[in-house]
């Protein structure tokens, strides 16, 4: 019989997809980025880039990619993914602008074990939102909602709304 956790190991390390997979984890100090070099082997690693250094979140993509070119000889792309929130959206376009392809999933779309109460760490959901990308990339249906990410426009005018709808309610609190 076999464990949650070598069905778990087995799965990552049979992926055959020649690519980084990489989950962030966002906040406004510290983004945790989690990755799984597909091509070089199935062990997780996670850095932390400082919240908002998007060239800094760049260079480590680079690194990742170099160290995979030398251990494989191959150039792979950088697959991302994070939970649509607060910063989902720019994030993703900028990723998008350098090339890189980038997702944006609905944080209450990806399944979790109802049979046990389960800790929620920025660890844990980033190695989470890694094995969710690629059984997505696998064409998995049903694994999670990916969003679709609205333009910058159609952004600023939900923000508008949001913002009127809290003003009047602290209006109405007075």
């Amino acid at each position: 019989m076999q464990t949650a956790r070598m069905t778990t190991a087995h799965t990552i390390a049979t992926v055959e997809c020649g690519a980084i997979f990489v989950s962030l984890e966002l906040s406004r100090s510290t983004w945790l980025v989690t990755t799984l070099a597909a091509p070089v082997g199935s062990k997780l690693s996670r850095h932390q880039v400082r919240g908002g250094d998007m060239p800094g979140l760049l260079e480590r993509f680079s690194d990742l990619q170099r160290h995979v070119r030398r251990r494989t000889g191959r150039i792979v792309p950088v697959i991302v993914i994070q939970e649509a929130g607060l910063d989902g959206f720019w994030i993703h376009r900028a990723l998008v602008a350098e090339g890189i392809e980038s997702h944006v999933v609905d944080p209450a779309s990806i399944a979790v074990s109802r049979r046990h109460r389960r800790a929620k760490t920025d660890r844990i959901d980033g190695e989470a939102l890694v094995r969710t990308l690629m059984a997505w990339k696998r064409g998995e249906p049903r694994v999670c909602s990916m969003v679709c990410v609205p333009t910058p426009e159609e952004e600023d005018r939900r923000r508008l709304c949001r913002e009127l709808k809290t003003l009047m309610e602290s209006v109405s609190v007075m």
